[in-house]
């Protein structure tokens, strides 16, 4: 009887709206003088997907009648989403993290949150909240994900999709939209393209290393440079994606002179699918993939990775993954990049 009535108590106090409104703005300190909470020694966790992760959450002390309750802020919406409840006896998961989620609890001041096979969804900024009513305090932690970020056009040429189709043209590509923070490391890290794309927040950048004229001119110190938030719904361009590494996958080559189909077919007669156009930028850059040959990918393009540049493959003197766009499907051309893993 005793633990039905802290289990329905518990419910009835933790039970939240689905998501609300994040009150502190992204990236403002803990408030200070904690006194509850340890104050986490790293604020950003680095991990990779696939793998296991732990955000630390300690308390100094217990108090009387207390709940912990974990948040992530989701960027696409500014909203703050309930991950986990717990009163220190008992806990409630909340939302489409709930089966990867679980406290760690090794000892009993330990609220700290650990997520299993980490999702690229899950990078992002997440809240510790001590609930003790007037004494509320919390710790705000970044879960960091190593990643690259690549531009994205669809077959029918540039300024195509509106948000929704951006995001869900990364997705189909083993990848998702890049958050500002993550196209502004891949500009520190020579990421140059002169075409506007929708990242995640709503807003259309374009990252330029060089400055030239078809790109804002030349006077244009380089820089990200921003359009601000355009209409989701009627505005068009094209997107920004962000894939990692995927731990125990695969990318490699099948040499052939392969039309599309038959290049689907070597893939799945080798145990392996298509590769996607996330996997291979992936590829490229964790695993050091370096072709010079032209292969098929899942949306119909054809590309090839190269780490070394050298004269007969393409003459650029910087790495990338080159592209020949989007060829007839029924040429006899290329090879194809097939992709093993989870």
């Amino acid at each position: 009887m005793h633990r039905l009535l802290l289990l329905s108590s518990l419910w009835l106090l933790a039970a939240p709206p689905a998501s609300t409104i994040f009150q502190r703005p992204t990236g403002s300190p803990a408030p200070p003088h904690l006194q509850y909470l340890l104050e986490p020694l790293h604020a950003a966790v680095h991990t990779q997907r696939g793998a296991t992760a732990t955000l630390p959450c300690v308390l100094r002390a217990l108090p009387r009648n207390y709940r912990v309750k974990w948040s992530k802020v989701e960027p696409a919406n500014y909203r703050e989403s309930i991950i986990i409840i717990t009163n220190g006896l008992y806990h409630k998961n909340y939302g489409p993290l709930s089966p990867r989620v679980r406290l760690r609890h090794s000892h009993r001041y330990d609220a700290s949150l650990t997520i299993t096979d980490v999702a690229l969804e899950d990078e992002g900024r997440y809240r510790c909240q001590l609930v003790n009513g007037l004494e509320d305090e919390s710790v705000s932690l970044t879960l960091h994900l190593e990643g690259i970020v690549f531009p994205y056009q669809p077959s029918n040429g540039r300024y195509k999709f509106n948000y929704h189709e951006a995001k869900r043209a990364c997705e189909q590509q083993d990848s998702r939209l890049a958050t500002y923070q993550q196209l502004y490391k891949a500009w520190t890290e020579g990421l140059d393209w002169c075409n506007a794309g929708w990242i995640l927040d709503g807003t259309v950048h374009y990252p330029i290393i060089n400055s030239r004229e078809p790109c804002g001119g030349r006077l244009l110190l380089p820089g990200v440079r921003t359009y601000g938030a355009r209409d989701k719904q009627k505005d068009r361009f094209d997107a920004f994606c962000f894939t990692s590494a995927l731990q125990g996958s695969q990318v490699y080559f099948i040499r052939g002179h392969l039309n599309f189909k038959e290049a689907g077919q070597a893939c799945r007669s080798n145990g392996a699918a298509i590769a996607k156009v996330g996997q291979l930028y992936s590829a490229w850059k964790f695993s050091q993939l370096d072709r010079c040959d032209g292969g098929w990918l899942a949306d119909g393009s054809v590309r090839y990775p190269i780490t070394t540049p050298r004269e007969r493959c393409g003459g650029l003197p910087d790495p990338g993954v080159r592209s020949f766009g989007f060829p007839s499907k029924e040429l006899r051309t290329y090879g194809t990049y097939c992709f093993t893993g989870k």
